[in-house]
């Protein structure tokens, strides 16, 4: 097959997978739920779990406080979440029901730890953000959201995180429900239009008493839609980036413990597919030394000669000895630009604030380069969604700069792809982990 046909082979899967994949609703789904302190996200994890009967019954009597259930406690595992009554980690839970299979975030709701939450939406198919009515002055069509509420919503739109629901709590503990409902939902959706965030639905919710979570309670508050957990399994899981072009970073380098065949290289380079997809006859180039090579061989996890799209891992043997070492890149030959100046929206994470000039390393799969802020073009204001000028961002903020790199890197836009389009920026003192930056 010449290298041609190859690639028109290997596109015409792609763009196959990737329809297939628009509407995937049999994979597991991974999802997390994030807003505001107190609103209620570890007990509503809990009411999906114990209604759905995914919870022995060893466990619950461990969770049993004053004879009733404490829901929250399934999921608040670390000594001092059980101390303090808050969420701290992401604690991830996992559960079926006879349709489908899905894993759960339980991210924070304190501000200080918005970087765990940013972590869990990473790599999240769909966010429940969760608001508590009974913090909000729902008696007025006017209302504010709570800030955290509108950071939250931000983040997992920034982070394209592809289905966002809203979850109003706690409708059960105030005088007239389906008011409170009505005017927090239109609050929301003119939140979600001005921030240009796309949401799946907004239901009403009591995780305490279990009010359309698991079982829909038609009528109550005016709405007659699906339950939570029915609105869940009918979303769909996040598609592979097949439709790009073939992107891989090498994370594992394995010579042959002996090999005569000169016909191709002796190492095979083990990672996972990022986008498009790989078989024999392909021209890559090697980032970042520019060499190319063609593709002998492409093995998959049980070591078997195959084709392989992006999301999954794959063996690749090249057609000759080229220099490739953890942390390099095989890209498909001219679909590239690499570049060492970047323009990215950040979700700044470090306890001290990002200022002009600062060098962090910057991770892009397998592979560290040091990056220097350039420019900090502008800060988000959470609360009017307003561009402001800023000379630096505080911990949790969110803003825009401008990154020039030490070695150049093959990035998309992050609304193409949520491999390429993404790096983490890591402090070079003290190794924490400073950044989330999504390149324009």
């Amino acid at each position: 097959m010449s290298t041609t046909n190859a690639i028109d082979s290997i596109a015409g899967s792609a763009q196959a997978a990737g329809a297939a994949g628009q509407n995937d609703l049999k994979s597991a789904l991974k999802f997390i739920t994030c807003g505001s302190v107190d609103d209620g996200k570890s007990t509503l994890i809990g009411r999906l779990l114990v209604d759905s009967r995914a919870v022995l019954q060893d466990h619950l009597a461990g969770v049993q406080r004053g004879g009733e259930t404490d829901l929250a406690l399934l999921t608040d595992g670390l000594s001092a979440e059980r101390e303090q009554g808050i969420t701290i980690d992401v604690a991830y839970r996992y559960f079926n029901t006879e349709s489908r299979k899905f894993i759960i975030g339980d991210a924070p709701g304190h501000e200080q730890y918005t970087r765990n939450m940013v972590t869990a939406a990473s790599s999240a198919d769909a966010a429940v953000v969760l608001v508590d009515a009974t913090k909000l002055d729902w008696n007025n069509p006017a209302m504010e959201l709570l800030p955290q509420t509108r950071r939250h919503s931000l983040l997992v739109n920034l982070l394209r995180v592809p289905s966002i629901v809203f979850a109003v709590n706690k409708l059960d503990a105030v005088e007239d429900a389906t008011l409170a409902f009505n005017n927090i939902s239109a609050a929301l959706q003119a939140f979600a239009q001005a921030a240009k965030i796309p949401v799946k639905a907004t239901v009403p919710v009591s995780a305490l008493k279990g009010y359309n979570v698991v079982d829909a309670k038609p009528g109550w508050c005016g709405y007659e839609g699906l339950s939570l957990l029915e609105l869940l399994e009918h979303l769909p899981a996040t598609p592979a980036e097949t439709t790009e072009a073939f992107a891989f970073p090498v994370q594992w380098v394995e010579k042959f413990s002996s090999s005569a065949d000169t016909s191709q290289g002796r190492r095979v380079f083990w990672g996972r597919v990022a986008t498009g997809g790989v078989q024999p006859g392909q021209t890559v180039t090697v980032l970042p030394s520019g060499q190319t090579a063609v593709v002998a061989q492409v093995l998959d996890h049980t070591r078997q000669p195959k084709s392989i799209l992006a999301g999954h891992s794959a063996g690749i043997v090249l057609d000759r000895e080229v220099d490739v070492s953890r942390g390099d890149w095989l890209l498909a030959e001219g679909s590239f630009t690499p570049s060492r100046e970047l323009s990215a929206t950040i979700a700044w994470m470090d306890d001290e604030p990002l200022v002009a000039g600062r060098v962090y390393w910057a991770l892009q799969g397998h592979r560290w380069v040091k990056a220097k802020v350039k420019r900090i073009v502008h800060k988000l204001d959470v609360n009017t969604l307003a561009e402001e000028d800023a000379s630096e961002l505080p911990p949790n903020a969110i803003g825009h700069v401008e990154l020039s790199l030490q070695e150049a890197l093959a990035t998309l836009p992050y609304a193409r792809s949520r491999i390429l389009g993404s790096l983490v920026l890591v402090d070079t003192a003290s190794h924490k982990t400073s950044a989330a930056a999504l390149i324009q």
